[in-house]
């Protein structure tokens, strides 16, 4: 692994609209590096996502946590002022959303915030190559984008090995996201391939019988477990 870590980024889509502030400080409660938060503008995908401003409302209540922004949009480059001006500290957005992935990426980069690029089940792993020195983690989609609940593509553990692959071959040490699905047989079958970063939802950390808190601590300490670390 590239770090020696597990990262749980829990993604707030899965909080409940009239209880997101309490859901919200419950997942801080339970020890969550991340926030990730999914920006959809209807158009990429059908279906929307949190207003920009709600990034820099998480960074002033919970300045320690990082606000891991997935741009499901057809423009990514539009939004990245915005999200500078709401501290952001991730952005990622998807392949085919611009034909200017290296500008975008050096955007990123460029404004202070950290770069990650997203794969669709449908695309090869290898699109990433042509870009792969200028991104700080790669997102890999393990259920279609836009709608939360959907059940992980089995078939997207050999792309987890080949990720892993591409970066080992070219020497490099960004973080790999595993996004879509995640319960505990896939994840810790990710994590034994490699993966650092979780998005986590509704089948470990949300609706669980124990509380959100307890949820994220339980899935930190078995996915670090798993991985050796």
């Amino acid at each position: 692994m590239s770090a020696s870590r597990i990262i749980n980024a829990p993604s707030l889509a899965n909080c409940g609209l009239l209880e997101f502030g309490h859901q919200v400080e419950e997942l801080a409660q339970g020890g969550a590096q991340w926030f990730h938060v999914d920006l959809m503008d209807g158009h990429y995908v059908p279906n929307l996502g949190f207003p920009v401003h709600v990034v820099g409302e998480l960074k002033q209540r919970y300045p320690a946590i990082e606000t891991d922004v997935h741009l499901m949009v057809t423009d990514p480059m539009n939004y990245l002022p915005l999200l500078k001006e709401n501290r952001a500290d991730r952005v990622s957005f998807h392949m085919d959303a611009t034909n200017f992935s290296r500008r975008a990426l050096t955007t990123i980069r460029e404004t202070g915030m950290k770069a990650g690029v997203v794969i669709n089940p449908s695309q090869p792993v290898r699109v990433v190559e042509p870009v792969i020195h200028f991104v700080d983690y790669v997102v890999l989609m393990t259920v279609e984008p836009g709608y939360r609940g959907q059940r992980f593509m089995a078939d997207s553990l050999p792309r987890v090995s080949e990720l892993v692959a591409l970066r080992e071959k070219h020497a490099l040490d960004f973080l790999i996201s595993i996004d879509g699905g995640i319960d505990y047989p896939n994840a810790i079958e990710c994590a034994r391939r490699g993966a650092e970063v979780y998005i986590t939802g509704l089948f470990t950390v949300f609706r669980q019988r124990d509380g959100i808190a307890e949820a994220c601590r339980r899935f930190q300490r078995t996915l670090e477990a798993e991985a050796g670390l």
